[in-house]
């Protein structure tokens, strides 16, 4: 192995525990249903695709989330959730961020990224997330349904909860991480080039 491959483990690791820790920071949003919390653990997804490239953020996704099953609330249904949204926030701003490595291109490429994550979220949520939630956990539709009614009574369907609930949710969630990593962005490679 060179120099350049042990430095991308060595970076992946570290960022994998860091995404591990802040996983178990969560926030419950007043305006969204009570099983939807908001961690901060996609950051380290981020800054993985763009310091190792986007492979690598994935693979922090996927290691977070491995290493969360055995505390798992969910059936391990949230952890597969988290991964496929982290997979695909850290691949398509990794893709994107590769082409040019600046803190302009960052924004852009997390935005992007962030998008992405929102608008792959609303099917990926409707036909696999939450009809696992019914079919594993015995949830019926209904009940998830009045979970959102509660904040929005005039709901009438999943679909129309996903689009009005969980996409700007899930978009926000990916803003935080990419504002925080544009602000970091200059000291974090520092850092990191330093290693």
């Amino acid at each position: 192995m060179n120099n350049k491959t042990i430095r991308r483990m060595t970076v992946t690791a570290m960022l994998t525990a860091v995404a591990v820790a802040l996983q178990y920071i969560e926030i419950s949003i007043p305006i969204m249903p009570s099983f939807i919390k908001l961690d901060f653990s996609d950051l380290p997804e981020l800054i993985g695709a763009f310091v190792c490239g986007p492979v690598h953020g994935v693979i922090v996704a996927l290691l977070k989330n491995l290493i969360h099953l055995p505390v798992s609330q969910s059936a391990f249904i949230g952890e597969l959730s988290n991964f496929l949204m982290g997979a695909v926030f850290a691949l398509v701003a990794g893709l994107i961020y590769q082409r040019k490595r600046t803190v302009a291109n960052a924004a852009v490429a997390g935005v992007c990224g962030a998008l992405a994550m929102a608008l792959v979220g609303l099917p990926i949520n409707y036909f696999v997330i939450y009809p696992l939630y019914y079919s594993v956990l015995g949830l019926p539709e209904t009940t998830i349904l009045d979970m959102y009614r509660l904040i929005l009574p005039s709901i009438k369907n999943m679909i129309q909860a996903l689009i009005i609930f969980n996409v700007p949710f899930t978009f926000v969630k990916g803003m935080i991480s990419v504002l925080v990593s544009v602000v970091i962005h200059k000291h974090l490679f520092k850092l990191i080039n330093k290693l």
